[in-house]
């Protein structure tokens, strides 16, 4: 499909909806180079179809944050893609999805995708990109299990919470990791973590964008080497796999990001990406 220029949309959201629009503010900064980390098209037309102030709200694209942004969702996309060549046909559930456009960078022709969100950026979603299709939507809070009922039974599922877990509770990220576990077996949920000091920042209030906006309260941040105790939120978490960043552009992303991942407590000071993989039974 191409995108096609439709009546501006104006988002009505606050609080942690409205982060959806600051991610692909990012994203489609990063595009929009000559030389992006990510093709993402429909990332800068949603923007252009947007009636938003991005730059006085969020201010400037900053290169580097940008670029962080985009290699995170080519993460994703890796973990995606690997699934669905082992499983062409499976599903994708795509937690908080806001206005992430994977589906078009991924998909096999095959895939069945369920994008589950709150009843507001879901709007603002189905308003700009209407399901349609292999393309499904459902209107549900991520942490209400009602929303399992809707994936198609036996059939491989992959669960995708891209910028989603650090909002909930430490709790609540335990069980929708056993509630996943439970629900697709054999399946997996691949998320990504901020480092405790992190959101231990945004909770006090100290994290800002240039412009003023405040990074929303996230009360879950999970350093990477907490990743094992991962296992813990049910007997049924297989496989724990730490998923690196993409190499990117440039001295910061290109060259000292991947040599500095894996190196003792700076590890710890870089959000994270995580797959778990579910027992069969």
């Amino acid at each position: 499909m191409t995108p096609q220029r439709h009546h501006p949309v104006v988002p009505d959201l606050s609080g942690v909806p409205e982060t959806m629009l600051w991610t692909l503010f990012q994203r489609a900064s990063e595009a929009a180079r000559p030389d992006p980390v990510l093709e993402d098209p429909w990332a800068m037309e949603l923007c252009r179809r947007l009636d938003y102030p991005f730059v006085a709200r969020f201010g400037p694209a900053y290169g580097l944050l940008a670029q962080s942004i985009a290699l995170r969702a080519a993460a994703f996309d890796g973990v995606v893609r690997a699934f669905l060549r082992e499983f062409p046909y499976g599903t994708v559930v795509a937690l908080g999805e806001g206005l992430e456009t994977a589906f078009w960078r991924v998909d096999n022709g095959r895939v069945q995708w369920l994008t589950v969100d709150l009843p507001e950026p879901l709007r603002v979603r189905e308003t700009l990109l209407p399901a349609e299709g292999r393309r499904r939507v459902l209107a549900c809070d991520a942490r209400d299990p009602r929303w399992t009922g809707a994936v198609p039974p036996a059939r491989p599922t992959l669960v995708t919470a891209q910028g989603l877990l650090m909002y909930l509770r430490p709790q609540e990220v335990r069980d929708l990791i056993a509630l996943c576990a439970c629900s697709f077996p054999g399946g997996g949920l691949v998320f990504d973590a901020v480092p405790r000091w992190f959101a231990a920042g945004t909770r006090r209030g100290r994290l800002r964008t240039p412009s003023g906006y405040p990074a929303p309260e996230m009360p879950w941040g999970m350093n990477a080497d907490q990743r094992a105790r991962l296992r813990e939120a049910d007997p049924r978490v297989a496989e724990v796999h730490a998923i690196p960043l993409p190499p990117g552009r440039g001295l910061v992303w290109g060259t000292l990001a991947p040599r500095l991942a894996a190196r003792g407590p700076l590890s710890n000071r870089r959000p994270t990406v995580t797959l778990l993989r579910f027992t069969s039974r």
